[in-house]
């Protein structure tokens, strides 16, 4: 999801989630030139769903500026199988990216670029200076550069070195698909969201802390499909529901680590965006490029900052 409207962070922090919202029109076209994949786009805005007046309550208090309220009559116009609800906000200029096609992409324009070199092989330890940084992976063979870019997701604390990331840890969220779309806009209810796909609809997610365990439970997507199935009703006479799980990279205030070491220069953070990592993702690598060739950053990362925990 690009969620910005709804998970909202504070001052410059959600700025910076807005600006990489916005940021998407020009990334994804920018891929398709270069790799010829399309990768699919939603910007038809995020519905909050109200089902009961308690809920309506609460979306209009906290909702943000942009915002707008739509009563039951607009909300049933504009998605029908949404009818049974009392009404929604709708965040204009929210939406999601579908980031299966959109890794593709990404790994077909790395693998095109000559002055890109992948090596398969798990990094076990860094070592920083303020010129250079040496890192040490799994096969014991050392490489060094000018600059190293920290972005493991949710292994990235267990980098001997990485001094900062220890504050990362692993979320799990367990996730559901299903094989019809009844929406053309994401919606979230009073206990999770729907996400619409070309061919499919998602429903998430949990946030659980439980290590390393990328497995799904029975109580784990029984609540998935709970929450899913409250926002669309229709979605209760699915047959075809597949289940997965992930592991989302978290830190304590759910702000990433983005910025340089501060002894250290030559190693930059680029981690621990927890819930937000796709969305806050091509902003990510503009500054992270700004940071490694010097120029002048674009936008405030005091909330950022890899040491401030």
């Amino acid at each position: 999801m690009l969620a910005p409207s709804v998970e909202q962070a504070t001052g410059a922090a959600h700025d910076f989630a807005v600006a990489a919202r916005d940021r998407y029109p020009s990334y994804v076209e920018y891929l398709a030139e270069k790799t010829g994949v399309r990768v699919p786009l939603n910007r038809r805005g995020i519905l909050q769903v109200a089902l009961t007046e308690k809920g309506i309550k609460g979306l209009k208090k906290t909702a943000p500026a942009s915002a707008q309220w739509m009563d039951a009559d607009e909300l049933r116009r504009l998605e029908p199988s949404l009818a049974h609800a009392l009404g929604a906000m709708f965040n204009i200029g929210d939406g999601a990216v579908d980031n299966i096609i959109l890794l593709d992409a990404l790994k077909k324009l790395t693998a095109r670029n000559q002055r890109i070199t992948r090596i398969d092989s798990a990094i076990t330890k860094i070592g920083a200076t303020a010129k250079s940084c040496e890192v040490i992976l799994q096969d014991k063979s050392h490489r060094t550069a000018e600059r190293v870019v920290l972005a493991a997701g949710a292994w990235v604390g267990k980098i001997a070195g990485a001094r900062f990331a220890r504050v990362v840890k692993p979320a799990r969220g367990q996730l559901v698909s299903y094989s019809s779309t009844p929406l053309r806009h994401v919606a979230y209810g009073p206990r999770g969201y729907v996400v619409p796909r070309t061919d499919s609809l998602i429903g998430g997610s949990t946030m659980e802390d439980v290590g390393f365990d990328a497995d799904t439970s029975a109580a784990g997507i029984k609540k998935v499909r709970a929450a899913a199935e409250e926002i669309c009703p229709v979605l209760e006479s699915s047959h075809d529901v597949r289940a997965w799980a992930g592991l989302r990279p978290v830190t304590p205030d759910m702000l990433p680590l983005l910025g340089a070491d501060p002894e250290y220069p030559s190693l930059l953070y680029a981690c621990g965006h927890s819930r937000n990592g796709v969305l806050m993702a091509p902003l990510t690598g503009d500054i992270i490029a700004d940071l490694v060739i010097g120029s002048p950053l674009s936008h405030d990362l005091a909330q950022f900052r890899p040491d401030r925990f």
